[in-house]
């Protein structure tokens, strides 16, 4: 093995070392080097160790959160569709409390020798986590595109809906319907999008009201999350509630009903996402739409440029989200109780 090893070494001219971890596929080398010692491998006639072997050019890992948030099952729905079209399989992992996580399910993908993998809502949009896990793949290199989980230190496409946008647009709507004490609930700070979110909304605010200091409430996302910080908001007497997701925003108009309060008589509530059925709430849910289609088609032809070798650009693609208006909002009691009858 260590004269194999020498010749191999000799051949692609790298030291020994290098073919060590280029044979058991560990990361920290680059391309050039890594084809350099593969095709040493062929030269001399040596057979290539399996997990070096040509990848399934058919499958491509999806890897999702989870699938109690209708918005995922949207994305993952026209991802796999258009990775069909293309005449590839996707090999979908959800994750669930306590289950399989994310990195584990990135092992069993490269062990499938999946030509890529496509993140939605990933560990890349948590602040607190280690965003080597993806420079690792890049490393090896597995193509990746990471759908609404920006980090600026990974070297891969981006696409993500304008989440400052979506703030700054909540704020405006309620701002145009005479609301003056407006409110924001979202998950936990250490998410991209919820900074994000914060941002429009903080900037609309100070530019609309001249409000410097807006009343927010962070909690775990969801309607229970949602229907928590929409109490301590609604206890401090906001008219109007921007909500970090659909479901957070059914929260809120849950704990509005329970204080005996009317939506959108009493509260205007905003969502985002506009995830399926969510039309048909009741009351119908005025939200930011997420334009998912678009969305996760220039996901896939991202991630398809990058498998074919052409090298998609590495930046963030924003989408701009749509105000979808329905009946969670209308005009703020007070300016109501001045209009004419």
């Amino acid at each position: 093995m260590r004269a194999r090893m020498a010749d191999i070494a000799r051949q692609a001219q790298v030291s020994e070392a290098t073919v060590s971890r280029v044979i058991n596929d560990r990361p920290g080398v680059s391309h050039e080097t890594r084809m350099a010692v593969l095709t040493a491998l062929d030269v001399l006639g040596y057979e290539r160790p399996e997990r070096l072997r040509k990848r399934s050019a058919g499958l491509v890992g999806l890897v999702v959160p989870e699938l109690e948030n209708p918005i995922f099952p949207a994305f993952a729905q026209v991802i796999e569709s258009t990775l069909a079209q293309q005449g590839f399989t996707p090999v979908l992992c959800t994750q669930s409390p306590g289950g399989v996580t994310e990195d584990e399910y990135v092992e069993m993908l490269l062990d499938r020798q999946v030509s890529g993998i496509v993140f939605v809502s990933s560990l890349s949009a948590d602040t607190a986590a280690d965003p080597s896990r993806y420079q690792r793949l890049l490393e090896r290199p597995l193509p990746i595109v990471l759908v609404n989980g920006y980090a600026e230190t990974i070297d891969a496409p981006f696409v993500s809906c304008d989440d400052r946008l979506a703030g700054d647009l909540a704020v405006s709507h309620l701002v145009a319907l005479g609301h003056r004490r407006i409110g924001m609930i979202s998950g936990p700070n250490r998410f991209i999008n919820t900074q994000r979110k914060l941002a429009g909304y903080r900037t609309a605010m100070e530019r609309e009201l001249g409000v410097i200091d807006p009343e927010v409430s962070l909690t775990l996302f969801g309607v229970e999350g949602g229907e928590v910080a929409a109490d301590r908001l609604l206890a401090q007497g906001v008219t109007g509630l921007i909500c970090g997701s659909d479901l957070m925003a059914l929260g809120a108009i849950r704990a509005a009903r329970r204080r005996g309060l009317h939506v959108p008589k009493d509260v205007s509530v905003i969502g985002f996402d506009d995830s399926p059925l969510i039309a048909f709430t009741d009351p119908p849910l005025t939200t930011l739409r997420q334009p998912v289609a678009s969305m996760a088609v220039a996901a896939c032809r991202s991630l398809i440029d990058e498998i074919n070798g052409h090298g998609a650009p590495r930046s963030e693609y924003l989408f701009r989200p749509e105000l979808v208006v329905r009946e969670s909002t209308a005009i703020a009691p007070s300016r109501r109780e001045l209009s004419p009858a």
